[in-house]
C-alpha cells in the first residue's frame, strides 16, 4: 500500500513538472490564483510535511479517531474553497519557475527517504490529526490531486 502512495506521489510531482512551464497562467473563473502559487504550495507541503514526518519519535506515535479524516479519506475528496493553509505552506508574492523547480528536485529527492521511515513515523494535520506514514501518504496525495485538479480546470478553462 505504501509503495502504490509513493508511486502515485511521483506521478503527481511528473505532473507538476509538467505544469511548470505554465505557471503564470491565471483564470479567475477557476481560481483567485495561478497555476504557478497551486504548484509551490503542493511542493510546500509535501516538501513540510515529509521533513516533518522524518524528524518524528515512531515511539510517540499513538493512533487517533478523526471523523474528518474518515469522511473525506473514505471520499477521497476535498471541496474547494473550504479549508485556509497555514502561513507557512502558502506561496510568496512572486513565484519564480527555479524555485519551483528547486522545490521539486527537493520532493523528489525527499520522497525517495520515505521508504525508510518507520510505519509509526507520523505527521500532526491541524483538521486531520495526528496521522501515521500510510495514512501522511494517502493526505499527500489526496492534497497534491486536489490542487492538481485546480490546475487543470485552470488550464482547460482559460
Amino acid at each position: 500500500m505504501t509503495d502504490t502512495k509513493i508511486e502515485k506521489l511521483r506521478i503527481h510531482l511528473s505532473q507538476m513538472e509538467e505544469y511548470i512551464p505554465k505557471f503564470e497562467v491565471i483564470n479567475k473563473s477557476v481560481s483567485k490564483v495561478s497555476v504557478g502559487w497551486q504548484l509551490d504550495h503542493c511542493l510546500k507541503v509535501i516538501n513540510g510535511v515529509i521533513k516533518t514526518m522524518s524528524k518524528s519519535n515512531p515511539q510517540e506515535y499513538k493512533r487517533n479517531f478523526n471523523l474528518s479524516r474518515m469522511i473525506l479519506f473514505g471520499l477521497n475528496f476535498i471541496p474547494r474553497g473550504k479549508a485556509k493553509s497555514p502561513k507557512v505552506v502558502l506561496p510568496p508574492e512572486t513565484i519564480l519557475k527555479q524555485d519551483l523547480l528547486k522545490q521539486l528536485l527537493k520532493a523528489k529527492d525527499l520522497l525517495e527517504g520515505i521508504e525508510q521511515l518507520q510505519d509509526t513515523n507520523h505527521f500532526k494535520h491541524l483538521i486531520f490529526g495526528t496521522l501515521s506514514k500510510k495514512q501522511t501518504l494517502r493526505f499527500l496525495d489526496l492534497h497534491t490531486h486536489h490542487h492538481l485538479k485546480i490546475v487543470r480546470d485552470i488550464l482547460e478553462f482559460q
